[in-house]
């Protein structure tokens, strides 16, 4: 064992044991003159232990982040497992995203004109004031479904699988943290920014749940650096905006992917921003 930190007898250390535990760091706390010694069975752990350990003495919200991972049910080893019944809501919406897809035939079947953004039998979309127009026309007729729907679209299995991957993962978090209810408002509102500008742009051959994975990102990250709460590796971010910029490349085309919805993965990206400025709701204990 390997000596690296004096500390003061009356100094709470268990919850930082635990988190070192479960970050699989070897070590020991002993007593040595009413003080206490940290050991450490590698030497390759001093720095950054230290500088963790500097974190929890002196900053109160990173004592209670690690007091609230080593607790919570959610996290297993420190990190987020949480089961089907503490997000009841991203697993619903995974599940009917799913069915969408088989009743559909991945959007082959002519029951996918039922989820677009409007009817492409119905109406024509060459031009954008043709696809205003389809649009108004749609509302009128009181087809509001329709602002929402095209998120449980999916035109291949791998499509949905990664998207419901990144939901759950992401997702879910914010429902356990943040509650249903600011969950719920951030699908809404960036179904309806994401979907509407895609629409616009492109027309309503398109759907997925991108748009609203790229909402929740963004929501996310940004409340993340105003008030860490979430589980969120910053690569993530970085990875997500260098495949938004590929998407608007050729490269998708070239390489078989097929276009991608970039103004919907775009436009929920800053929607997600733009609610990550509200004030952050009560944090769950």
């Amino acid at each position: 064992m390997y000596r690296v930190k004096q500390l003061p007898a009356e100094t709470n250390l268990a919850d930082f044991s635990l988190w070192l535990r479960q970050k699989g760091v070897e070590h020991r706390i002993t007593e040595e003159g009413g003080q206490q010694v940290l050991w450490l069975a590698n030497s390759e752990y001093t720095e950054p232990v230290l500088a963790a350990l500097e974190q929890f003495m002196t900053r109160p919200e990173v004592r209670e982040a690690v007091h609230q991972t080593n607790h919570s049910p959610v996290f297993v080893n420190g990190r987020w497992q949480p089961s089907p019944r503490h997000a009841p809501m991203v697993l619903a919406i995974i599940v009917v995203a799913a069915l969408v897809a088989w009743f559909t035939g991945l959007g082959r079947q002519s029951a996918a004109a039922f989820f677009m953004f409007v009817d492409p039998t119905q109406y024509g979309f060459q031009s954008v004031t043709e696809r205003l127009d389809a649009w108004t026309t749609t509302l009128a007729q009181g087809e509001v479904w329709r602002l929402l729907t095209p998120d449980l679209l999916h035109f291949s299995w791998s499509h949905i699988l990664f998207n419901s991957v990144m939901l759950w993962f992401l997702g879910s978090q914010v429902e356990w943290f943040d509650g249903r209810r600011r969950l719920a408002v951030i699908i809404v509102f960036v179904s309806l920014i994401s979907n509407t500008l895609q629409y616009i742009v492109s027309g309503p051959l398109f759907g997925g749940l991108s748009g609203v994975v790229y909402g929740i990102l963004g929501y996310c990250w940004l409340s993340q650096l105003r008030e860490p709460r979430f589980q969120f590796p910053p690569a993530l971010m970085v990875v997500s905006l260098i495949w938004i910029l590929i998407g608007f490349t050729p490269i998708p085309e070239m390489i078989g992917i097929g276009s991608m919805a970039n103004e919907a993965h775009l436009g929920g990206l800053l929607s997600g921003l733009f609610l990550a400025v509200l004030p952050p709701p009560h944090r769950k204990s």
